[in-house]
């Protein structure tokens, strides 16, 4: 895609910028452009001035990505330190969409509020909001009160969470609206006891998922028994590792993919492989297990960009 000029800014823009290093999965081709903003000012102006016809895509730390062989077309923006604030007032917590989730749950914990929930979850503030993040059956639209947003056209804005329509694993967001901060109120709670909660987290976690491999943590979402609300009903839930499981998919490989043998619901990729392998194997997992169980899983890991050109060799 040949761009036209792009607006000044005092951040960094960098054409052709290769991708794979910037995700968990390290894989996948480059971006026209990518954009790393200097403040809010600096984002807000370079939308406000970018030619509408160019895409964007706003990007976190790529923990819950894959991107295709073919790179992503138009503008890659990925927020940095000037977006990772936290600050506690009260029970109320606002971060900035940089932030990691797992130092904001220890920066509340330390201030007596419960996000604990957010420890074990790789990824960004930013990534949380737009995918509902939960775990332990505890789920981000539990505790979001709002979030601030520039939208494509510049303009900043305040987003109350009925404005987002969040359900399991998913939210609404105007389109090319990127987060760059998200407020909760927490739930209050003792600062040691919230802490040792979160060591339990994370053994538990350490124990029962690959934390060492390059995986982008949960491949499919459960595939039934959510509220609206992105809570889990217990009684109807079944577990997207089960079902692989049941489908003989445990350990599936596909160039260098592997359905990761610890844990069946993490694509992971063993060494070599490519964002074709990644996908490609999901989507051999998923009618497996739709010919086994007449189960539709559905991807929770996010897939953008193009495929890699065709050779004509």
């Amino acid at each position: 895609m040949t761009l036209p000029s792009l607006p000044s800014v005092r951040g960094t823009l960098t054409a052709d910028r290769p991708l794979a290093d910037l995700t968990w999965m390290r894989v996948g081709g480059p971006a026209d452009v990518l954009f790393q903003p200097a403040d809010l000012d600096d984002l807000a102006d370079f939308l406000r001035d970018l030619d509408p016809a160019i895409p964007v895509f706003s990007m976190g730390v790529g923990s819950n990505l894959i991107v295709r062989d073919g790179g992503i077309r138009g503008v890659v923006i990925r927020l940095g330190r000037g977006f990772n604030a936290i600050e506690v007032d009260g029970q109320t917590v606002t971060a900035g969409a940089a932030a990691l989730d797992a130092h904001v749950a220890r920066k509340a914990a330390e201030a007596g509020l419960n996000l604990t929930f957010l420890r074990t979850i790789p990824g960004t503030i930013g990534g949380a909001v737009t995918m509902n993040a939960g775990c332990y059956g505890d789920y981000t639209a539990d505790v979001l009160r709002e979030i601030t947003v520039v939208l494509r056209d510049g303009m900043v804005t305040t987003l109350p969470k009925s404005a987002l329509n969040m359900r399991y694993r998913q939210s609404d967001l105007p389109a090319g609206a990127v987060i760059v901060s998200a407020t909760f109120d927490a739930p209050a709670g003792d600062p040691a006891d919230l802490a040792a909660r979160m060591e339990d987290q994370l053994k538990k976690r350490d124990e029962t998922q690959p934390t060492k491999d390059r995986t982008a943590g949960s491949t499919f979402r459960n595939p039934a028994g959510f509220s609206s609300t992105g809570r889990a009903d217990d009684s109807h839930e079944l577990k997207a590792w089960k079902v692989i499981d049941d489908a003989g998919m445990r350990g599936a490989t596909r160039g260098g993919a592997v359905m990761n043998v610890k844990h069946s619901n993490f694509l992971t990729n063993a060494g070599g492989a490519t964002a074709s392998d990644l996908e490609m194997l999901g989507e051999e997992v998923r009618k497996k297990v739709y010919d086994s169980s007449g189960i539709t899983l559905e991807w929770e890991i996010m897939r953008v960009g193009e495929p890699a050109p065709v050779s004509n060799k």
